[in-house]
């Protein structure tokens, strides 16, 4: 959040042109097969955000195998609460902005899964502990709906001898996982080529992050130099989680929000962004879709008498994870910048964000809160 301040503050300050140049500084590499076109914001949201992709990736395959989505009975509320959270957001969106800019339906459909698990985390008692397991299974399978989103819709046209080269590369990373290569290294090059290959290819170069943290084994870390003290065993997930969490929410999302979030203010761009059917269809979408979707499916979902609903949580409790949960900013960012080509539609979208963000944020303690109050003067 501070790093995103900064980054509108300095966007809007006398040194704004040198953050913008800087940002644009770019290189081209070109040696016969080899082709390389890069600038610093593109090392940014190519480069950096493929390491957080991956740890993404990472949480979502320890989820799936061994946490709160590895039976079908825990996962289906978060699975079906993450549908409704996505679907109504997307709905809201085209009703409001279909017809100016459709493609950015994608946006209000993210949830940033740190900054919402961290709400929770920080009203205390105030939110029943199964609400947190909840919302960290939905947020995981939002990102998984995010990811597809991004290799799906905002891909370009695709390159079919390039992809054949990154299938090549996923190829390579299960042999070599199967013949039990342990060294770290062998697997970085390979991902590095499929890194190459989808970038190349025109599907989004930072699904090779997804993609090389779903490969990862859910098995036991040969001498890890961490001990659990649950289970006494660290797996290969867990290790790797350990070392590249700290730098992926300390270091490479701070960056990412002060690259992305330099939108310039004026009146007439708070004007135009107050008549933009576009930045309404995101903040709408977030504030409202995200809540309403994910209450409405759980309503549904609890009367069907499907999956374990969230203990000692009613309606209100819901609702205030929901609005959690509309705290999109660091993928609907990235969402944002795909989704437009326009630098003043992107930027329109970035602001919308960011304040539905805020007010999501606001929003889920304002209800916590009233709803806490109000059980603690009954008892």
């Amino acid at each position: 959040i501070a790093a995103a301040a900064l980054g509108l503050i300095i966007a809007n300050s006398p040194i704004s042109d040198r953050y913008f140049d800087f940002l644009a500084l770019g290189f081209t590499v070109e040696n016969g097969i080899f082709y390389l076109q890069l600038t610093v914001l593109k090392i940014i949201n190519y480069g950096l955000m493929t390491i957080f992709f991956f740890v993404v990736g990472l949480e979502i395959k320890r989820e799936l195998t061994s946490g709160h989505l590895s039976s079908i009975r825990t996962a289906i509320m978060p699975f079906l609460g993450a549908v409704g959270g996505m679907l109504i957001p997307a709905a809201i969106y085209l009703l409001i902005a279909g017809r100016e800019a459709p493609s950015g339906w994608g946006v209000p459909v993210a949830t940033d899964i740190a900054l919402a698990v961290g709400l929770l985390g920080m009203m205390g008692t105030a939110v029943v502990p199964p609400l947190r397991t909840f919302l960290l299974g939905l947020a995981v399978i939002d990102d998984i709906g995010a990811i597809l989103i991004i290799a799906f819709i905002y891909s370009t046209g695709v390159e079919v001898s390039w992809f054949l080269f990154s299938t090549l590369a996923v190829i390579a990373i299960v042999a070599i996982k199967k013949l039990g290569v342990t060294n770290t290294s062998a697997y970085v090059v390979v991902g590095a080529l499929l890194w190459y290959g989808l970038y190349r290819s025109g599907v989004h170069a930072t699904l090779a992050g997804v993609i090389l943290g779903l490969l990862t084994p859910n098995q036991p870390k040969v001498n890890p130099d961490l001990h659990d003290e649950v289970d006494g065993s660290v797996s290969v997930i867990e290790w790797l989680e350990a070392k590249l969490h700290p730098w992926s929410s300390f270091v490479i999302v701070p960056i990412f929000a002060f690259a992305n979030t330099g939108v310039v203010i004026t009146s007439s761009s708070l004007e135009s962004a107050l008549n933009s059917p576009v930045a309404w269809g995101i903040f709408a979408g977030l504030v409202l879709g995200k809540p309403l979707g994910i209450v409405l499916a759980l309503v549904l979902a609890k009367k069907s008498n499907v999956g374990d609903y969230p203990a000692g949580a009613g309606v209100g409790q819901i609702a205030a994870t929901g609005s959690a949960a509309g705290i999109g900013f660091t993928v609907a960012i990235f969402i944002a910048n795909l989704a437009f080509d326009e630098k003043a539609l992107q930027d329109t979208a970035v602001l919308a964000v960011i304040v539905a963000s805020v007010v999501s944020g606001l929003i889920s303690w304002i209800l916590f809160t009233t709803l806490s109050s109000k059980q603690k003067k009954r008892k």
